[in-house]
């Protein structure tokens, strides 16, 4: 799921290509993406863009009239910009929006029709699509640690729930609990000042860290390569491959379709957590330590 570095990087290039410009026309190539029909989405034809914004993980047009076009990506939602008239991908396009200058493609790789686009208009109705969560770089550590010592909830849940911290996912939390040297299982309300302290650095540093890699890579050009799983991430999606830290192989918890990675070695003290599934399936046999995870694997 593109999250706030890659919807930063989005919002960037948009405010480059599209503001300014007057929405030619709207073409919907599936009907599970619109979500509203209240102002159709014939409204939004002819009228100008007068900037881009982002809520959450939500995209935002801004249109003349107070009307918004809001786009959420969910997990497999990708823009792309394209000339002028590029028609749909087959089983893919969702939508195009159509300029003089190019068309923007909004596509989507899958069956499950996550990705959604809603057109609103005036600031209450924009506002309800606000899940209300922080901006974390907006916000100072004393609020910051209020807010997360608020709900008791492990870290992993706290920094991924939009109602608590706003634009972290999966990944960049994977990242950011690594660079804390925090377990995500931990509980927000257990941390101790020095720890609240080193998972707020840690925010601040990787948010800015991968929005700057990330706008380098993608420089006056609309980003292309939006994906999960990056070159030079520590920990995400690179399981038992080494930590490039302390070199200990990256575990993973399964959850539902979503999994947690993260270093023992530099997170846990060394002690492999409890993967819900597999744990209860091997009992005796889950490995309680990293010494006994690399034994299991020499074996394996």
């Amino acid at each position: 799921m593109p999250e706030l570095p890659d919807i930063t990087i989005y919002v960037e290039a948009l405010d480059r290509y599209v503001v300014g410009r007057q929405l030619a026309r709207v073409r919907v190539g599936s009907p599970f993406v619109l979500r509203t029909f209240e102002p159709p989405i014939q409204a939004v034809t002819g009228t100008r863009v007068t900037g881009v914004g982002r809520i959450g993980k939500r995209i935002v047009l801004h249109l003349a009239d107070d009307l918004h076009v809001v786009l959420h990506l969910m997990v497999a939602g990708r823009l792309r910009w394209r000339k002028p008239g590029t028609a749909l991908p087959k089983g893919r396009g969702l939508a195009a929006f159509d300029f003089d200058a190019g068309s923007l493609l909004f596509t989507e790789e899958g069956k499950k029709h996550r990705a959604g686009l809603w057109i609103v208009q005036g600031k209450e109705a924009l506002a309800a699509h606000d899940p209300g969560g922080v901006e974390p770089l907006e916000t100072g550590l004393a609020t910051f640690s209020t807010i997360l010592r608020a709900r008791r909830h492990t870290l992993k849940r706290a920094l991924t729930d939009p109602h608590i911290v706003s634009g972290i996912g999966n990944s960049y939390s994977d990242e950011i609990l690594h660079a804390a040297r925090l377990s995500p299982l931990q509980l927000s309300t257990n941390l101790d000042d020095a720890e609240m302290r080193r998972l707020y650095d840690a925010v601040q540093r990787s948010l800015r860290m991968w929005t700057d890699r990330l706008r380098a890579e993608a420089g006056e050009g609309f980003p292309e390569k939006v994906t999960a799983f990056r070159e030079g991430m520590a920990v995400h999606g690179r399981y038992r491959q080494p930590c490039p830290d302390c070199g200990s192989p990256v575990q993973r918890i399964r959850y539902a379709e979503n999994e947690v990675n993260y270093c023992a070695g530099c997170q846990t003290g060394g002690r492999v957590l409890a993967d819900r599934g597999m744990s209860r399936l091997l009992k005796e046999d889950w490995p309680r330590s990293l010494d006994e995870w690399e034994d299991r694997l020499g074996r394996g």
